[in-house]
């Protein structure tokens, strides 16, 4: 693997970190593409996302499609909370 990046997010809670794990960690178990991979770990209310690939391309691909994930499952998150508030 020729291109690295890695991503640290910062959560509110521990609690909201720990869905967002778990709906990501089925993903970092198969490669999206044979040409990057991805690992995610919990660092306190932290997400550390780790992504290899190929070439800056595959890179961009795997992160965007990482951050589109993280974006739609808070997305949901707040939908809930605010059902719960009704």
């Amino acid at each position: 693997m020729k291109a690295k990046a890695v991503v640290r997010l910062d959560f509110p809670s521990e609690a909201h970190l720990k869905i967002v794990f778990k709906a990501l960690e089925p993903e970092t178990k198969v490669s999206l593409a044979r040409r990057s991979r991805a690992q995610i770990k919990s660092e306190g209310k932290r997400l550390k996302l780790i992504f290899e690939a190929a070439d800056t391309s595959a890179l961009r691909a795997t992160v965007n499609s990482y951050l589109r994930w993280i974006a739609l499952i808070n997305d949901t998150c707040s939908v809930l909370r605010a059902v719960e508030k009704e």
